[in-house]
């Protein structure tokens, strides 16, 4: 899991990440490669 301020970049490194928000954070979640996985706030 990364922590970054912006999410923008991450979310082009797999055409399979989407962005979420769950309790006031942002995430970055990918169900079929799960190592890339991100986290801002």
């Amino acid at each position: 899991m990364k922590i970054r301020n912006s999410l923008k970049s991450l979310k082009n490194r797999h055409r399979d990440c989407r962005v979420i928000r769950r309790r006031g954070r942002t995430y970055v979640i990918n169900k079929t490669n799960r190592r890339f996985k991100a986290r801002q706030g």
